[in-house]
């Protein structure tokens, strides 16, 4: 499971003209079951994501087709976590780290 934060850059004035691509990509990893979570960073810093079920290069892959990485409007940090409890409602999280898979 991996936290991905995107943190504004010195292009940030730049975000406009790439949102709409931004926005579709972003859609493309809620629906490929990628992204669980995705928010913004308070106040006004950026964004950030929760993915799961996709390896460090994968993620690495998917992150360099965002147009805000792409461009430099945000600089893309990501952080693994390897879980080790959860709260019931998250056990899913856990089922997959603990198998050695990568979940779906």
């Amino acid at each position: 499971m991996f936290i991905v934060l995107l943190k504004f850059t010195e292009n940030r004035a730049q975000a406009p003209r790439f949102l709409e691509g931004h926005k579709a990509w972003i859609q493309q990893g809620l629906q490929d079951g990628v992204f669980l979570l995705v928010g913004s960073l308070k106040p006004e810093a950026g964004g950030a994501i929760l993915a799961h079920g996709a390896s460090l290069p994968e993620l690495e892959a998917r992150l360099a087709e965002d147009p805000f990485v792409g461009e430099k409007v945000v600089s893309a940090e990501i952080l693994e976590i390897a879980a080790a409890r959860t709260d019931a409602r998250l056990s899913f999280l856990l089922e997959a780290a603990t198998q050695g898979k990568v979940a779906p």
